[in-house]
């Protein structure tokens, strides 16, 4: 076991991953001879030699449409998308042909490429910069998505991503990338070195995808949450003192439905939380799933925390931010309710 931080975590599966398959490359914006805007994939160019890991032109669609036709020929390609908020260029090829190339050849082609990309706000990125777009491609039959909240789920999680035969959208909450984030910005800086997730195994191990974590258990409630405000709900929590159980979704697709649901029907209580915007955002189907589920065990009105239905505000950055101190508030609404 070593001490790492999320980045490490994400190029220690990268370097296990080209290792152990000689199919694997790994190819995006600037990951070859910078190693990556934030540095995940430092030294892998060097080690496995460039036609392992490699630049590619500022193209997304061109990146997505490389690696589909590379899976289909029998490799399997790890794409690095620079900023979740660039990834739409490449919406097109990810969404008509990657997603469904399984199912329009009766199953003789398919593409396991994996796409790895930073999204999520709380570095004052701004508005082109913070973007959260999972719910985009979960509504997207054929596509995988996974959300690492620490660096032992992001290793595991990223191994089985690129073992899967499918499609994998693999968002990396940049706000977790060097420690744990409570939301609460006027507090000193967290380090994942004393977390205990963040001791990650050196070999390779898998975080099976559609198993959810319990992170917190208890009994009065259920809070739903992944990536970066699995950790606001934590803070959140301790603060009230309300014993709420917090569940960390990990992969949206395929989801933990049974965890879930014995949760909600345990306490009787449900609030989910996302940075994404509130319509349209995950949060509303995972809030379907639950009262179609759970109708008769609910004793008060789902709540949802999410951001504000506005453009990432770069000098407002902790008024649309979900912090601790919504979450707090939805909690006690449900207890109430």
């Amino acid at each position: 076991m070593t001490v790492m931080n999320m980045v490490q975590a994400i190029n220690s599966a990268l370097d296990v991953m080209l290792a152990a398959d000689p199919d694997v490359v790994i190819f995006g914006e600037d990951v070859g001879y910078f190693g990556g805007v934030f540095r995940a994939t430092a030294g892998l160019a060097e080690k496995h030699g460039v036609t392992r890991c490699f630049d590619a032109p500022i193209s997304e669609g061109g990146i997505v449409a490389t690696a589909m036709g590379m899976g289909a020929y029998g490799l399997r390609p790890v794409i690095e998308i620079q900023f979740a908020d660039y990834i739409l260029p490449a919406y097109d090829q990810l969404v008509s042909e990657t997603a469904r190339l399984r199912y329009r050849s009766n199953g003789e082609f398919w593409a396991p490429l994996t796409v790895r990309s930073p999204y999520g706000g709380g570095i004052f990125g701004g508005q082109t910069h913070s973007a959260s777009p999972e719910a985009v491609f979960a509504h997207v039959s054929g596509l995988k998505t996974v959300i690492p909240s620490t660096p032992y789920d992001a290793k595991g999680l990223l191994i089985a991503s690129i073992e899967d035969d499918d499609p994998v959208i693999f968002l990396e909450p940049k706000r977790l990338y060097n420690g744990p984030f409570s939301g609460r910005p006027d507090r000193p800086v967290e380090n994942w070195a004393q977390h205990p997730a963040g001791e990650v195994p050196d070999g390779h191990y898998i975080v099976p995808l559609g198993e959810a974590k319990i992170v917190q258990p208890g009994a009065a409630a259920t809070i739903l949450a992944y990536g970066t405000m699995v950790h606001v709900c934590l803070s959140a929590v301790q603060e009230c003192g309300i014993d709420a159980e917090v569940i960390d979704l990990r992969s949206l697709v395929p989801l933990d439905i049974e965890t879930i649901t014995a949760s909600v029907r345990k306490t009787g209580r449900c609030v989910i939380v996302h940075e994404a915007s509130r319509f349209g955002g995950f949060g509303g189907e995972l809030s379907a799933l639950v009262q179609e589920r759970c109708f008769y065990h609910l004793q008060a009105p789902i709540e949802r925390v999410a951001g504000w239905d506005t453009p990432y505000p770069h000098a407002f950055e902790w008024d649309y931010f979900p912090g601790p101190a919504r979450v707090i508030t939805a909690l006690r609404r449900v207890m109430e309710g």
